[in-house]
């Protein structure tokens, strides 16, 4: 009877190693797959213009997020992000910016912080999972180690607009979810997130999409902020700068 506990436990022993064996391969193989994705460029013969509608990229580490002005000739995004969807105290502020990423909808809400994340919730974001809008709003935000500057030309930020319009559905059709201040909140929006389609995917199709250069697959923040030079000089008039949201 002993030796048969025994060699059903170095039975188990062999296939738990066989599944850490694949699991590491996998993990390994996601991870070159990433970087490779993320060194190939799209739109490689962009150049960020001298001047132009300036925009800015921000990451806390894991996840980035598009910080626009919210008044330009290209759009007044007041109309699709009122702030009156904020908390009464914070809704009269004299807001200059927006922060606008997407995301897996139980990994927004439900991770205020990265240490709230379980493995069920990261597991089944991994698989699929529905798709969520963040809206953060900004008052003369500044950029930082956390922020980068990008210009577009109006031509290309217009596209970067209808691009993220197309992901924001009319009010009667979404419903405003708490965000993690009193300055963010979120929507419902369309798509589905999996590992291949990340929240720093959504931001570099949508840089593609306006015609910038950026990454083919980048689904990390890492794959997405290298393509934005880390060191960019603004005019003071132009007023844009960010303050960090932080998860």
């Amino acid at each position: 009877m002993a030796a048969q506990t025994s060699a059903v436990l170095r039975g188990a022993a062999r296939l738990a190693g066989r599944i850490l064996a694949w699991v590491a391969l996998a993990t390994g193989l996601f991870m070159a797959a990433a970087w490779i994705g993320s060194a190939i460029p799209r739109n490689a013969d962009w150049r960020e213009p001298d001047r132009g509608v300036p925009i800015m990229l921000e990451t806390n580490g894991v996840h980035t997020a598009i910080v626009m002005p919210l008044v330009t000739a290209q759009k007044d995004w007041r109309a699709d992000f009122p702030a009156t969807d904020l908390p009464p105290g914070a809704a009269g502020q004299p807001y200059t910016h927006v922060s606008v990423s997407w995301g897996e909808r139980q990994v927004f809400l439900h991770t205020p912080t990265w240490a709230d994340l379980s493995p069920g919730t990261a597991l089944s974001a991994a698989v699929g999972g529905d798709g969520l809008l963040h809206v953060a709003h900004y008052v003369r935000p500044a950029p930082d180690d956390h922020a980068r500057v990008l210009r577009l030309r109006p031509g290309e930020y217009a596209r970067l607009v209808r691009r993220i319009e197309s992901q924001v559905l009319p009010p009667a059709r979404r419903t405003v979810h708490r965000g993690y201040t009193d300055r963010d909140v979120f929507y419902d929006a369309p798509g589905t997130y999996h590992l291949g389609n990340t929240c720093n995917q959504w931001t570099s199709d949508t840089l593609a999409a306006a015609g910038a250069r950026t990454g083919l697959w980048t689904p990390f923040a890492g794959g997405v902020m290298k393509w934005v030079p880390q060191v960019a000089v603004i005019p003071a008039k132009a007023g844009i700068a960010r303050r960090q949201a932080e998860r």
